[in-house]
């Protein structure tokens, strides 16, 4: 990694289509030739191992890093004491071009707000907050708006305000 990464967060309501539109957003960067890491923030806690299962136990007999490897994925599961900021968290990832958070909505990092009309509401963040809103109605806001099926073209704007500024060029074969 030579600088930075960039990191934007996919942010709005519960069952609004959050993840949904990250993975519409991600065929198409992988098409442009990135590579792209994922964080997913769950405010409730999470747990990706099984009872019985050797990580399982390996955790708890009380390592505090287990780490899963094949050879086409590894895992690596932390106990950590207090919730890890999403900066500690992106230094951590290493070897690619852009960062999608999917929640983290208080952060810092650049918004796109996913928006419908069904779900209805203001928007959470504030127009300085957004880099875009993808939405499936017309809205007043002085934020680049988008249909909730248009990846190429919120992946134009990533390319023209965060990837580009970041120094970021498409890759080939990822």
């Amino acid at each position: 990694m030579t600088s930075k990464t960039p990191i934007i967060s996919v942010v709005g309501k519960s069952d609004v289509g959050k993840t949904t539109l990250l993975t519409k957003l991600l065929p198409e960067l992988k098409r442009r030739g990135y590579r792209v890491a994922t964080i997913k923030h769950d405010t409730h806690g999470f747990d990706i191992d099984r009872p019985g299962k050797d990580t399982w136990r390996h955790a708890e007999a009380g390592a505090n890093v287990v780490v899963i490897s094949s050879p086409t994925k590894m895992a690596l599961i932390e106990k950590v004491d207090t919730e890890l900021p999403l900066d500690a968290i992106a230094e951590r990832i290493h070897h690619v071009d852009l960062i999608i958070t999917e929640g983290y909505k208080r952060g810092d990092k650049p918004k796109i707000e996913v928006h419908r009309a069904a779900v209805g509401g203001e928007l959470l963040c504030t127009p300085g907050e957004l880099l875009a809103v993808a939405t499936d109605e017309p809205l007043a806001i002085d934020v680049p708006c988008y249909d909730l099926d248009d990846a190429a073209g919120l992946v134009d704007l990533i390319e023209a305000r965060i990837l580009a500024p970041a120094g970021r060029a498409r890759q080939q074969g990822n």
